[in-house]
């Protein structure tokens, strides 16, 4: 069966609404490598639409959306100017771009690019999903940079599903960036170049800095920057692992180490390593660069778009990234019991995740609790996207930002295989929760409007709601059925 495109008056055809605007590029990330990727465009004398989902609203934050907040904001968050404020004085680079011509938009997330191709053929051209607080629009371009930076890499442990478990990236953003950071006294996790530029950060910003926890017999950063977190009198805990944080009504209050010793802190900051952010690469069908702990993405087949900075893969150092990470997800997991969180938002357990088990608001009859990950591991490499289906791990509101490499990392273990064997889930547009009153704030033609109900053209299954069970509906199916071909 097969539809005459050039006949059926209800087919999508060309009835799709032209961009809002079009750009020779647009820029997606206002980092560096964004910044010198626009004004490099905008040298060249092309049109350039510059995106940055900073600042991000306080909703996003409380979900750790785009990076793990951990409910350390303080109430300045929620003053929008005051934060466009703190975001355009933190970068310099901005004003220049905007007296280069190129057009600035804050607080704008990118959330979908779409492209006629297998799935879809009725666009007017390539297209970057826009929103902000207000609304969602589409433009067009010629050429697509993502310059969409790096994120905290996630390991669990008992207790790290409270406020006050955070990365490293988002501390640097509320204090280099927002000057919004709530806590007073925090320990750090991890001791490469990472942990120790967010100790001398946070120290030079007025945090009280606990000390560094390493795994390791020693500090695996520069040994420069390590000596001077020593000069600032903070401590190392070497050999040594959160064995839980202990905490209250705001949050946590301490940590226990594996070595029994308690440090009273207000937050844990996870400096273990960072992952390239390539949501939008990846919804789009980019190929993954399996290239030691760069783990970065190539665009594959999609011309016109380039990845640039973190995104692109983090820089190599000559530093054993995959080994350490493994090795603190393999520690972590030995002080974690089968109870302990993995997926925060749907609430999927240690022991939930490895048996496979369905959300703890559904049934699981006795054949469903004897399964385990040992029955997919015999067909081969257990993927996330099934155990994602059937755990819901990865499905909550912060789409898997805070499980989604943690899982593969649970999952190349329980099959005994290196870092990378298992693939992380895949990502879908929209790549950042959006309320639905933005998304379904789009303005429809009359030609489009008066043919949605059957687009698929199936006149058995689907007709107007007006015309069920009235004389209409049966000219209404033989209407649809004349336009259709078997």
């Amino acid at each position: 069966m097969h539809i005459n495109n050039g006949t059926d008056p209800h087919a999508i055809g060309t009835k799709l609404p032209a961009p809002e605007a079009r750009y020779d590029m647009v820029v997606v990330g206002a980092g560096p490598a964004g910044l010198t990727a626009a004004l490099a465009g905008a040298g060249e004398g092309k049109s350039v639409l510059l995106v940055d989902e900073n600042p991000i609203p306080g909703a996003a934050m409380g979900n750790d959306v785009p990076l793990l907040f951990g409910g350390r904001m303080t109430t300045a968050t929620q003053n929008a100017e005051r934060m466009l404020e703190t975001v355009f004085m933190s970068e310099p680079m901005l004003e220049a771009a905007m007296d280069a011509g190129v057009e600035v938009l804050l607080g704008t997330s990118a959330w979908g690019v779409y492209r006629n191709g297998a799935g879809i053929t009725g666009l007017p051209e390539n297209v970057v999903a826009l929103a902000d607080k207000d609304r969602g629009w589409i433009v067009g371009y010629n050429e697509l940079v993502l310059a969409t930076g790096a994120r905290d890499l996630a390991i669990g442990f008992p207790g790290w599903n409270q406020p006050g478990v955070m990365g490293a990236a988002a501390l640097e953003r509320l204090l280099a960036h927002y000057e919004a950071f709530a806590g007073k006294r925090i320990l750090i996790v991890g001791s490469h170049n990472l942990a120790l530029e967010t100790a001398l950060l946070a120290r030079d910003k007025g945090v009280d800095v606990a000390g560094l926890v390493e795994v390791r017999s020693a500090p695996q950063g520069d040994a420069a920057l390590a000596e001077a977190v020593r000069a600032a009198q903070i401590p190392f805990y070497l050999e040594d692992a959160p064995a839980e944080a202990i905490g209250g009504i705001d949050g946590v209050e301490r940590v226990r180490l594996r070595s029994g010793a308690e440090i009273a802190v207000d937050t844990v900051v996870l400096a273990i390593g960072l992952v390239p952010s390539i949501e939008l690469i990846d919804a789009m069908g980019g190929k993954r660069v399996l290239d030691g702990a760069r783990g970065g993405y190539i665009p594959g087949d999609n011309d016109g778009v380039t990845c640039v900075g973190d995104c692109a893969g983090l820089a190599d150092t000559g530093f054993d990234h995959v080994d350490y990470r493994m090795e603190w997800a393999r520690e972590l997991g030995k002080l974690s019991k089968g109870d302990t969180i993995v997926c925060q938002c749907e609430e999927v357990t240690r022991a939930d995740l490895l048996g496979v088990q369905p959300p703890r608001y559904l049934e699981r009859p006795a054949p469903m609790q004897a399964r385990s990950l040992d029955t997919l591991i015999k067909d081969g490499p257990p993927n996330p996207d099934q155990i994602k289906r059937l755990t819901r791990a990865g499905m909550g509101v912060c789409q898997g930002r805070r499980c989604r490499d943690q899982v593969a990392m649970m999952l190349a273990m329980a099959a005994d295989g290196p870092f990378g064997s298992v693939p992380l889930a895949t990502h879908r547009a929209p790549v950042r929760p959006l309320p639905l009153r933005i998304l379904a704030d789009w303005e429809e033609s009359e030609e489009m409007r008066a043919g949605w109900d059957v687009w698929f053209g199936i006149p058995t299954q689907w007709v107007p709601y007006r015309d069920i069970d009235t004389p209409r509906e049966r000219e209404h199916q033989t209407a649809i059925a004349e336009g259709w071909s078997l």
